[in-house]
C-alpha cells in the first residue's frame, strides 16, 4: 500500500507540476487583469454549481457500491452505477438550462465588482463552460468506480489531460481571440472522460440506459449525499464570498488569490490527496466488516503521514512566499504589484495548511462510516466564521486578510471534527499521535530557521533563483535528517523503499559487469 501511495505522490508531483505551467502561462499572458479575473471566474462557476456534486457522489458512490456488490453481486453494483449516471446527465441538463437563462445574474453573485467589460467577458465565458458540468460529474461516478476497483493510478491522472488542452488553449488565445479561453475549459474536461472511459470498460462496465428515479440504492445515496452537497455548497461560498470581496479590493485581486490558493492546492494535491484516494476505499470496507478498531488505527496512521509531509510544507511556504512567487510568475504581464498581493494570500493560507489536509482526512473517515452530517455541520460552522472573519481582517490586511480568515476558519473546522471524530469511536494511541506532531513541528521549525538562513548567505553570492532553490534543498534535507534521528515510525516505509531501490539498482550494476 505504501508503494501506492509513493507512487500516487509521484503522479501527483507531475500533474500538479503542469498545473502549475497552465498557471505560469496564464500569468505570464495575461497577468492579474480583468481578462484573467473573467477566466478564472468562468472557471469557477461550472466547479462551484457541480464539483461539490461530483465529490458527494463519488464520497458516496463508493461505499454504495461496496455494499451492493457485496450483497447482490457485480452486475446490480453496474446497473446501479448506469442508473446514477443517466440521472446525472438529466440533473445536468437542468442546471445548464438554469444557467444560461440567468448568466449575467450568476457572474455577479460570484463577482460582485465586476462591470463593464470584465462583466461582459466573464458571461461570454461562463455561457461556454457550463456544458462542462456534464463531463465533471461522469468523471466523478467513473474514478470511483476504478477505485473500487483498485486502479488508483488513473484516476489520479487526468489532471494531465486537462492541463494540457488549459495551457493549449490559453497560448492559441494569446494569438487569436480570447473567446477560445472557454471552449478550452470544455475540452479539458472531455479528456478526462475519454481518458477513464476504456479502463472502465476493461473493468467490466457496459453502459444501459436505465433510469429509475425511486431505485432504492439512488435514494439512499441522495440522503447519504444530501449532506455532502450541503457541506460542500456551504464551502464553495466560502470561496464566493472569498472573491467577491477581493473583486472590491483590487483589480486583479481574484486572480492573486487564485495563484496563491494553487500554490497551496498544489502542496494539498501531493501529499493529501494520493493518501486519502488510497485509503478511503479501505476504510470504507473496514466498515462495511465492522474493523473499527483498523479505521482507528488507519485514521491515527494518516494524520501523522500527513502531518509529516505538510507541516514542513508549511513553515517552508510561510518563510518563502515572496521568494517563491517571484519565481514562478514574476514575468509577462505579472507585476510587482501582482507579487506582493499574491505572496501575501500565500504567506496566511500557508498557515492553515495543516488543518486543510487533516480536515479531508477526518471528513472521509466520517464519509466511510456513512456519516455525513458531522462534517456538514462543521463546514458550516467554519464558513459562517470565515465570512465574519472575511469582512473584518480584509479592512485592514486586504488579500492576505481573506486568506487568514480561510486558515483561521479551516483549523477551527478541523479541531471540531477531531472532537467530533473522538467521540464517534475514538482514535488509536492518541499519544503517540501528540508526540510526533510535537516532533514533526520542532524538526520543521529548525528546517525553517537553517533554510532562511542559507538562503540569506546564498544570495550574497548567487541569483534570487538559484539561492532559494539550494535552500530549500538544504531545507528538505536537514528535514529528513532530524526526522531520521527522532525516529518518527511514518517515515520508515519511505526509508525502506529507498533501501530496495538503491539495492536493486547496485545489484543491476554489479551483473552489468
Amino acid at each position: 500500500m505504501e508503494r501506492t501511495v509513493i507512487l500516487l505522490m509521484l503522479i501527483a508531483v507531475i500533474s500538479k507540476i503542469l498545473g502549475f505551467a497552465r498557471e505560469i502561462i496564464l500569468s505570464y499572458f495575461y497577468g492579474a487583469s480583468n481578462i484573467s479575473d473573467a477566466y478564472l471566474i468562468s472557471l469557477s462557476v461550472p466547479v462551484v454549481i457541480f464539483t461539490f456534486v461530483g465529490l458527494a457522489i463519488s464520497t458516496g458512490y463508493i461505499p454504495m457500491y461496496s455494499k451492493i456488490e457485496r450483497d447482490l453481486g457485480e452486475k446490480e453494483g453496474i446497473r446501479y452505477t448506469n442508473n446514477l449516471i443517466n440521472i446525472l446527465f438529466i440533473v445536468c441538463t437542468s442546471i445548464v438550462l438554469l444557467g444560461m437563462l440567468f448568466t449575467e445574474e450568476i457572474v455577479k453573485v460570484f463577482a460582485s465588482g465586476f462591470k463593464g467589460e470584465t462583466l461582459a467577458l466573464a458571461v461570454q465565458f461562463t455561457r461556454i463552460s457550463l456544458f462542462s458540468i456534464y463531463f465533471i460529474g461522469i468523471v466523478s461516478v467513473f474514478s470511483g468506480f476504478l477505485q473500487i476497483k483498485g486502479n488508483y493510478t488513473l484516476p489520479s491522472s487526468i489532471g494531465f489531460p486537462f492541463n494540457l488542452f488549459i495551457i493549449i488553449s490559453i497560448v492559441l488565445s494569446s494569438v487569436k481571440s480570447v473567446g477560445i479561453l472557454p471552449f478550452g475549459v470544455i475540452l479539458a474536461y472531455f479528456s478526462q472522460l475519454l481518458l477513464l472511459v476504456p479502463a472502465v470498460y476493461k473493468k467490466g462496465y457496459r453502459y444501459e440506459l436505465i433510469t429509475n428515479f425511486k431505485d432504492k440504492y439512488i435514494i439512499q445515496l441522495t440522503r447519504l449525499t444530501l449532506p455532502v452537497i450541503i457541506g460542500g455548497s456551504v464551502n464553495r461560498i466560502n470561496t464566493l464570498v472569498d472573491r467577491t470581496i477581493a473583486s472590491q479590493l483590487a483589480v486583479g485581486g481574484i486572480s492573486a488569490l487564485s495563484y496563491s490558493n494553487k500554490l497551496d492546492e498544489f502542496i494539498q494535491g501531493i501529499f493529501v490527496a494520493p493518501i486519502c484516494t488510497t485509503m478511503y476505499p479501505i476504510m470504507t470496507k473496514m466498515v462495511v466488516e465492522n474493523n473499527i478498531k483498523g479505521l482507528r488505527e488507519t485514521v491515527s496512521k494518516m494524520i501523522c503521514s500527513v502531518s509529516l509531509l505538510l507541516i514542513p510544507a508549511s513553515v517552508g511556504s510561510m518563510i518563502f512566499a515572496e521568494p517563491v512567487v517571484r519565481f514562478l510568475f514574476l514575468r509577462g504581464a505579472f507585476d510587482l504589484n501582482a507579487v506582493h498581493m499574491t505572496s501575501s494570500a500565500l504567506f496566511f493560507y500557508s498557515i492553515g495548511m495543516m488543518s486543510f489536509g487533516l480536515r479531508e482526512i477526518l471528513s472521509r473517515a466520517f464519509y466511510s462510516l456513512q456519516d455525513t452530517k458531522i462534517p456538514m455541520i462543521n463546514a458550516t460552522i467554519a464558513v459562517i466564521i470565515n465570512i465574519i472573519l472575511n469582512f473584518v481582517l480584509s479592512k485592514f490586511m486586504g488579500i492576505g486578510g481573506l486568506a487568514l480568515a480561510t486558515s483561521i476558519s479551516g483549523i477551527i473546522c478541523t479541531v471540531l471534527l477531531l472532537i467530533s471524530f473522538r467521540r464517534k469511536i475514538g482514535l488509536y494511541d492518541m499519544k503517540n499521535v501528540f508526540v510526533t506532531i510535537a516532533k514533526i513541528t520542532s524538526a520543521s521549525l529548525l528546517m525553517g530557521i537553517i533554510a532562511k538562513l542559507a538562503h540569506i548567505v546564498l544570495l550574497k553570492f548567487l541569483g534570487q533563483n538559484l539561492s532559494l532553490m539550494l535552500a530549500i534543498a538544504i531545507g528538505v534535507l536537514i528535514y529528513f535528517v532530524i526526522v531520521y534521528f527522532m525516529k518518527i515510525k511514518e517515515l520508515q516505509p519511505l526509508i525502506i523503499l529507498i533501501k530496495k531501490k538503491c539495492f536493486r539498482i547496485l545489484h543491476l550494476q554489479d551483473n552489468s559487469f
